[in-house]
């Protein structure tokens, strides 16, 4: 008979403390307990003796040492204490249980094997035996190594971590996925950076836990009839946090304390962002605008998408001087109408830009492509000062860093490919081009490139970049994440607005979509799949534009764009239906929500919170929300419910302005509209009529509004207060100067308001209010 060698890899030999970590020396390889706060450990296992620590990562922020806890074992278990988590180590199997203070279990690790490490060679592309093909897209020039030797650089691993979920918990995050999942539960999630993909290795349980596996690589989460792992393409080290947050909002607190503060964009930046595919000359953008303010709609931005450069110069980073030959007067123009000016750069420059010229010369260039190496600091000081020189100077405001995945093997193939040959292509192909561990983080370097090359010579502006690849510690930098180049469907609306919660669930703040999706008719690439060739004359496309719209005025950023279809509202004036005034109303009520929602981000400054969140961060005692992904809390009063179907045109159209709405319990309800309230802990019919969607207001909110206008800084400094009787309240409306980075210091105000239920009196700092209109609507 064949005989059975036990395996005792995680058998525990020695237990260290050296300092503010725990060393854990196993059979084989080491392990290292570092406390972070009172909250959180990270967690590091290496084959190497002693471990080799590997350079500081990317996605982190500067950790201090913290030494409030303590260890202790017996014959069986070591135990690490900390103020609010404590860990259990079996001596054993090296298993880990994760418990709150109390001892109440958070989370443990399978019982045999649970963290697994599989050696494996990295290699680098050998550029003087490479030869490098591009294809053309509808998402630009993508490069396709066609056939090359590659020389081994080193090793990595292959990492897993294995978990036992409780039956009864629900998990949210890993960033942005176009299939719209809910709870994780069940799931297979491929996290490798796409077009429609934004891979964030973060997850966050009902159970008021996280877990973020602090890698570079792309990874896959499952939780099916395989187990449940998180496992790791090519890492030095396996290597995550725990966070035990005490509920969903606390993790997100745990999770910025690790990666970083998320810095905080102009007030001007919450007003409506107008884009198309694309604006043609200085003309046609300066008409546009002139005629947002003619029409009286409020317009804060305007968006130059590529081709700004000289005709054929792909990605050159100055002006073409035909189509746009005085850019300087031109951004005048825009600002003395209070319109910011955002414009598309790229990673890549053709080989006919000059601006590539200094990469090729200084080796900055990424192997086999003609994208720079945003990973090495002296490309992105080039980079910067290309972007200063050519187009900063020149007055833009903000920054549309477009392609910065930059390589997606899915855009280049006739057909879909499905996630698990797409996810072994992309590890394959990318690595040709970037580092194996790295090859998920191009975009929080392009990122850091942008962010800290302007803050180098201007702080009087923050910094905006709208960008379609993030990865954690990217919302230190002024990132606006958008969801790519999406196809106009109800079933893509719907997957929309999951996608966009569960990226926020992974604790990013900002977030945006194309409204009316970018692709509107059907193409002959596998990803042009829209279902409306008629665009606008088709007032099914009308209908599902214009329910979009109404969505986007409650996300964090207000932001249309899109080919096929010119996006300006004027051309959705159609006589069917009065689809034009219903985008007018929604646009009007975006600012009029301006107070509320700037305060509403302030907070994700100095409070680390969110916009935009699921129903169970709020209201996690009700299981009932854990599934429900087609409404969502705007900030703490609002909850917003979109409308996800047809109901005048097209087929399923039925006629009926409804929708199903639950409220969950624990807190009366009032429609923002018309005052009427409900108990929560059940579900209604919410009227949906063309001109709104549902929005329904807790009990207890105060929100803070203003009369409407044609931007942000022709706000009306006059609030009236929206107060909806039922509980005391308080809300901080914060104020300053709209730009710069004066908060960073303290520069701002704060103005207490607070409500007394049984008084019926609102006051601001202790005081009954005198200085703003209070409406205060009370159960009918």
């Amino acid at each position: 008979m064949l005989s059975c060698v036990p395996c005792r890899d995680m058998c525990l030999k020695k237990v260290t403390r050296e300092n503010d970590a725990l060393t854990l020396t196993l059979e084989r390889g080491t392990q290292r307990i570092v406390p972070v706060d009172a909250r959180t450990v990270r967690i590091l296992y290496s084959r190497s003796e002693p471990m080799q620590m590997t350079a500081p990562k990317p996605c982190l922020a500067d950790l201090p040492s913290f030494s409030d806890w303590s260890f202790s074992e017996d014959e069986r278990f070591v135990y690490v204490k900390l103020p609010e988590l404590q860990i259990r180590i079996d001596k054993t199997t090296n298993r880990f249980f994760y418990t709150d203070r109390d001892g109440r279990l958070l989370l443990k690790e399978r019982k045999e094997r649970s963290k697994e490490l599989t050696e494996i060679p990295v290699y680098r592309l050998a550029k003087e035996a490479s030869e490098t093909a591009y294809v053309d897209t509808a998402d630009g020039r993508k490069p396709v190594i066609r056939d090359a030797a590659r020389v081994q650089t080193g090793t990595a691993y292959h990492t897993r971590l294995h978990l036992e979920f409780d039956p009864e918990e629900a998990l949210y995050g890993l960033g942005q996925h176009e299939e719209g999942f809910h709870s994780l539960r069940g799931s297979c999630v491929y996290l490798n950076q796409a077009n429609r993909t934004i891979a964030i290795p973060f997850f966050v349980s009902t159970k008021g836990y996280g877990v973020f596996v602090n890698t570079c690589s792309p990874s896959v989460f499952y939780d099916n009839e395989e187990g449940s792992c998180f496992y790791t393409e090519a890492d030095p080290e396996m290597d995550f946090f725990f966070m035990n947050g005490g509920n969903m909002d606390g993790v997100i607190r745990c999770f910025r304390k690790i990666t970083g503060k998320a810095a905080m964009l102009p007030k001007w930046a919450f007003g409506y962002i107008q884009s198309q595919e694309r604006y043609e000359s200085q003309e046609e953008i300066l008409a546009v605008a002139g005629e947002y303010r003619k029409r009286g709609i409020g317009l804060d931005c305007i968006v130059l998408d590529w081709m700004s450069w000289p005709d054929g110069q792909w990605g050159q980073k100055s002006f073409d001087p035909l189509r746009f030959p005085d850019p300087d007067a031109m951004i005048s123009a825009l600002h003395e109408n209070h319109i910011r000016f955002m414009i598309s750069i790229w990673p890549n420059m053709s080989d006919h830009s000059p601006d590539i010229r200094a990469f090729q010369e200084q080796d900055l260039l990424l192997p086999g492509t003609d994208i720079y190496n945003a990973l090495d600091a002296n490309a992105r000081k080039l980079y910067w000062s290309q972007v200063k020189e050519g187009l900063f100077s020149h007055g833009v405001d903000a920054w549309w860093c477009d392609n910065s995945e930059p390589v997606c093997p899915e855009w280049t193939e006739n057909e879909r490919p499905e996630n698990a040959g797409n996810f072994e292509r992309y590890c394959r192909q990318v690595a040709d081009h970037i580092p194996a561990p790295y090859t998920n983080a191009f975009g929080l370097y392009h990122a850091m490139a942008v962010y800290e090359g302007q803050r180098s010579c201007d702080d009087k502006r923050r910094v905006v970049n709208l960008t379609r690849s993030g990865y954690p510690g990217q919302q230190r930098f002024g990132t606006i994440l958008w969801s790519g180049d999406i196809s106009a469907s109800w079933d893509t609306l719907r997957r929309q607005i999951a996608a966009g919660l569960q990226f926020c669930a992974s604790g990013m703040p900002y977030w945006t979509v194309d409204i009316g999706a970018f692709f509107v008719k059907n193409g002959t690439p596998w990803y042009w799949n829209g279902e409306y060739d008629r665009g606008a004359e088709d007032p099914a496309y009308c209908e599902l534009f214009t329910r979009w719209y109404q969505w986007a005025a409650f996300l964090p950023v207000f932001r249309g764009h899109g080919t096929d279809v010119r996006r300006e509202l004027w051309h959705f004036d159609r006589k069917e239906a009065p689809f034009y005034q219903a985008l007018q109303e929604a646009n009007r009520l975006r600012y009029q929500l301006l107070p509320y929602i700037y305060t509403t981000a302030a907070g994700v400054y100095l409070e680390d919170g969110l916009i935009m969140r699921p129903l169970s961060y709020g209201f996690t005692e009700d299981k009932n929300t854990w599934d429900i992904f087609d409404q969502y809390l705007f900030g703490d009063a609002l909850m917003v419910c979109p409308v996800t179907r047809p109901m005048l045109f097209g087929e399923g159209a039925d006629g009926k302005m409804e929708r199903s709405v639950y409220l969950p319990a624990g807190t009366c309800w009032y429609d923002f509209y018309s005052g009427k309230q409900y108990e929560g802990g059940q579900w209604i019919t919410a009227e949906a009529p063309l001109e709104r969607i549902p929005v329904f207001a807790r009990a207890g909110a105060i929100i803070p509004m203003t009369k409407a206008a044609l931007s942000v800084a022709e706000l009306s400094d006059e609030l009236t207060l929206r107060v909806y009787a039922g509980a005391d309240s308080r809300f901080s409306l914060y104020e300053d100067d709209g730009d710069g980075y004066g908060y960073e210091k303290g520069v701002y105000r704060h103005r207490v308001l607070t409500f007394d239920d049984q008084t019926n009196e609102v006051c601001e700092d202790g005081q009954p209010v005198t200085c703003a209109k209070v409406t205060i609507i009370h159960a009918t």
